[in-house]
């Protein structure tokens, strides 16, 4: 399907901001982004940047969006010695682990930030401004990879698990809801410095207690 000029220019001029915004962060860290510097690099002024996002925060979260790619490459290694679909969906989750507690500050904002509700289109966004980053990507990933958020992500992973038999239709919400719970609390705590746990340890303690979750709903594991 081909695109108009305008959409072609819009897609083409956020790409600058969030190739700044990508340099800033890589060089400083994502506490160090502000309009008028990524603006400066980017070759224009900031009130060219809001003419295409909402603020500081929405740019920050379309930025952030390009850290997936890394974890999208691992996952697709990481889930061959999967042999059944629990076991699938921890080696998801351990991929996703070990990626988010290194960077906790940029999943957070892409997971739960401000603008993680519409996490579905603006993933749509960004790949159709870097659509080279979907070329290696599994055709079974991109279903979970555009939820609209992370627990309709974390549905989509689990509903094989239902239709394995591993799951009773009636407790995935529940489950859903308790795995994302976890997760959050333990990525809440890195971010704000709660915690001295490792990238490492926080993995493990979170595989552990979604082990246990699945545990209390009659699932071996």
């Amino acid at each position: 399907m081909s695109v108009d000029k305008k959409t072609l220019q819009k897609r083409r001029m956020m790409g600058y901001f969030i190739d700044a915004a990508k340099q800033i962060i890589d060089e400083r860290g994502i506490e160090a982004l502000s309009a008028r510097e990524v603006a400066d690099i980017a070759g224009y002024n900031s009130a060219t940047l809001y003419n295409y996002f909402d603020d500081l925060e929405h740019l920050t979260f379309y930025a952030s969006l390009s850290y997936l790619k890394d974890y999208i490459y691992d996952l697709k290694c990481h889930m061959k010695s999967a042999k059944n679909p629990i076991e699938r969906y921890l080696k998801v989750w351990e991929c996703f682990c070990r990626h988010s507690y290194s960077m906790p500050k940029i999943y957070y904002e892409i997971f739960f930030g401000r603008h993680s509700t519409k996490l579905n289109n603006s993933i749509k966004d960004y790949y159709s401004i870097f659509p080279e980053e979907l070329e290696d990507m599994e055709e079974d990933i991109k279903p979970m990879l555009l939820g609209q958020d992370i627990y309709e992500r974390n549905l989509t992973l689990l509903r094989p698990c239902i239709n394995a038999g591993y799951i009773k239709v009636e407790d995935i919400d529940k489950l859903n809801e308790m795995v994302i719970l976890i997760y959050q609390g333990l990525l809440t705590r890195l971010v704000k410095g709660q915690t001295n746990y490792s990238a490492e340890e926080a993995k493990e303690k979170t595989l552990f207690y979604l082990k246990q979750v699945f545990i209390s709903f009659g699932v071996c594991v």
